[in-house]
């Protein structure tokens, strides 16, 4: 059974933006779209809401999911929209749903609003325990910004779409990474690019320009032997391959520059408390301004 793209709904601008991403990306994939509203105040179906300080929330909360699909249902008629209202606070609800969908997607730098599903707690934690990718969109996010400009250098849908990044850590397992990567960058017909950033390791002091060179060289090495398979999996898809000297909080969102999509990991912690995004996809997710994709991985 194919699993559906699955977009979280508050009623702000950045949730809007996050459902017509999320539109617009499970056409690419060729899945359905569910949107899903969460609030833990909702009365339940057989009675209703019989208390006048709920019925102004209840009929808000319908709006939402109403507009919402009503909006995507017309400028996509051929995608299948499912919208369900969860009883239920948001963070649980969203990291409920993340386990039947490909990809969850909410907004990001949300106005906190009574539903709280892009508070910023409420956002990071759904980031650090999901267990499937999660990608975050900002207000304002739109088609054509996807998209290349024209030769007239003006934003259009009908260029084609922009690259894909990825951040590659060689330190670190990230087959579930790369294969999102690919996978979005095969969808949408454009090119990847795969960044490593690398730093001299503690303990060699400051190298000279031969060893800084050598060290580099290795880099490059072990880089392009690791997306081998995937180039000949994904034989499509286009990649340029890139090393970086820097700080990776600093070098990636320069290099995040112009794509469509970033796509960095976030190594799965079994711990039940606290915010596990780890340093680099804490920093993308307050310095990118494209769409980020967060992909758990062991």
């Amino acid at each position: 059974m194919l699993r559906p793209v699955v977009a979280g709904l508050d009623g702000s601008r950045e949730s809007d933006a996050a459902a017509d991403w999320a539109a617009r990306e499970a056409l690419r994939r060729g899945l359905s779209l569910r949107l899903v509203h969460a609030w833990e105040g909702l009365p339940d179906t057989e009675t209703g809401a019989t208390l006048p300080e709920l019925q102004v929330p209840q009929y808000w909360a319908h709006r939402v999911l109403r507009s919402a699909g009503d909006r995507l249902g017309e400028r996509h008629p051929q995608l299948s929209i499912a919208a369900e209202q969860v009883r239920r606070p948001p963070g649980p609800a969203l990291l409920a749903e993340a386990e039947i969908a490909e990809l969850l997607v909410i907004g990001s730098q949300g106005l906190g609003s009574v539903d709280g599903f892009f508070s910023g707690s409420v956002a990071m934690a759904t980031v650090a325990h999901a267990e499937r990718p999660v990608v975050l969109v900002r207000a304002g996010d739109t088609a054509e910004d996807e998209c290349l400009p024209d030769p007239a250098g003006k934003s259009s849908v009908r260029t084609p779409l922009r690259d894909v990044a990825v951040a590659v850590d060689l330190g670190q397992p990230c087959d579930a990474v790369l294969e999102f990567a690919f996978h979005a960058a095969e969808c949408r017909q454009a090119p990847l690019r795969a960044v490593h950033v690398w730093r001299v390791p503690r303990g060699l002091g400051i190298p000279d320009a031969e060893e800084r060179a050598r060290l580099r060289a290795d880099a490059e090495r072990q880089l392009a032997a690791l997306l081998q398979p995937w180039r000949e999996k994904f034989s499509g898809v286009y990649v340029r391959d890139s090393v970086i000297e820097g700080r990776p909080s600093h070098e990636l969102v320069k290099a995040a520059g112009g794509v469509g999509l970033l796509v960095v990991g976030r190594r799965r912690r079994r711990a039940a408390v606290g915010s596990h995004t780890g340093p680099v996809a804490h920093s993308m997710i307050h310095h990118v301004r494209c769409p980020l994709a967060v992909v758990p991985h062991d």
